[in-house]
């Protein structure tokens, strides 16, 4: 067969055709199938063991590290050995396969999974039971669990903290970003500024939250206030306050937590604005000045216009941020003093409650609340050619 001989397809006949065709699809499936099947032969292993904590750490990082290498070496070494033209076609998969591999087993087939036991109560799907019988079980409850989610008080707070986190913390990322990133450009101190600016990125939502309960701490009136915040408005008569805690103001109090994820997101978003205002050609800019425009103007008119895919691309990748956003609300107040979120409300639910089916539904419905986000995202991305 031409397939063997590595010549063109033009002088296989129709049976030759479609022994081909199936041949490159049993290798473009079986390539990832077969990386998987090495993969979950070390994760059961590692899971199931009984070894000593030496050995198994051993076997993780070179099952982990060199496991991967030896696959890749492998199958790129039966793929190179093909005719070229086949060659061409089936070496991406040497590199996809592994990693499709992966996130089918742990993203995929979990999200089906975690979308069935949404479909029962709180103990989730039985055991011991087939998909027919367990739909038939009395811990079937169809889309109880969704019609829950939406009618639930504690669910419509989060909701709307989720929308307070999407307004308040997107745009002001998004507004002190652009304002950093014009400024700096602007000074001497360029680097150092967007350095110190951009430091916070380095540091994890739990460590941001930790440092910023140290600036909110609360002390009673009359003793020394160690909190940052506090010392400033005793020092100037004012009153203390447990700011995140601050049950009066609710649900603004939830505006003290935004503020960390402002001082996180804001370099993240200078540093790109920062490189679409370089890539502005300096001609437009000069041409605008001649015409009479002012700085303003230019800033309006001509800049935000010019930036507005960096604008929209860094958006709505805030904006996931904060639909997913868990560690600094947990961290801070634990969803208390009415600040729950979805994926708070969706760990309390499925581990401090144990509600399985409740949790499950809450997990699916933010997938389906990211998902819209990240699609116009990605193809905000096709559309600027960043893939």
């Amino acid at each position: 067969m031409d397939f063997i001989r590595g010549t063109g397809e033009g002088s296989q006949t129709p049976i030759e055709r479609i022994g081909s065709f199936l041949g490159r699809v049993l290798l473009a499936v079986g390539i990832p199938a077969i990386a998987f099947y090495v993969l979950y032969l070390g994760f059961i292993f590692l899971r199931d063991s009984d070894a000593s904590r030496s050995i198994i750490a051993l076997v993780a990082i070179v099952w982990g590290v060199g496991g991967v290498a030896l696959l890749f070496w492998i199958f790129n070494g039966i793929v190179e050995r093909l005719p070229d033209e086949w060659t061409g076609r089936l070496q991406p998969f040497v590199f996809v396969g592994p990693a499709l591999a992966i996130l089918t087993w742990y993203l995929a087939l979990p999200t089906v999974r975690t979308f069935w036991i949404s479909l029962f109560d709180r103990g989730g799907p039985p055991d011991g039971l087939s998909l027919l019988q367990q739909i038939g079980s009395d811990a079937f409850v169809g889309l109880s669990n969704y019609t829950a989610v939406f009618t639930e008080r504690v669910m419509l707070e989060a909701f709307r903290n989720n929308i307070m986190w999407i307004i308040f913390g997107s745009t002001f990322s998004i507004i002190f970003g652009l304002i950093v990133a014009v400024l700096a450009d602007r000074s001497r101190f360029e680097k150092l500024a967007k350095s110190f600016i951009f430091l916070p990125m380095a540091i994890s939502f739990v460590g941001a939250s930790i440092i910023w309960n140290f600036i909110y701490e609360f002390r009673p009136a009359g003793q020394p206030q160690v909190g940052l915040l506090n010392a400033i408005v005793t020092g100037l008569g004012g009153t203390p306050r447990a700011w995140p805690q601050w049950v009066e103001i609710m649900p603004w109090n939830n505006l003290f937590l935004i503020v960390i994820v402002v001082w996180l997101q804001a370099g993240f978003a200078m540093v790109l604005f920062s490189a679409a205002l370089k890539g502005i050609p300096g001609e437009l800019l000069e041409a605008g000045r001649i015409d009479g425009a002012n700085e303003f103007q230019i800033f309006f008119r001509i800049m935000i216009p010019y930036i507005r895919g960096t604008i929209i691309t860094v958006l709505t990748t805030v904006i996931i941020f904060t639909l997913k956003i868990f560690d600094v609300v947990w961290v801070m107040t634990g969803g208390q003093f009415g600040t729950h979120v979805i994926a708070t409300q969706f760990y309390r639910q499925a581990f401090t409650a144990g509600n399985k089916g409740f949790g499950s539904a809450i997990a699916i419905v933010l997938l389906i609340a990211v998902i819209p986000v990240m699609v116009y995202n990605l193809k905000q991305f096709q559309e600027q050619e960043g893939f």
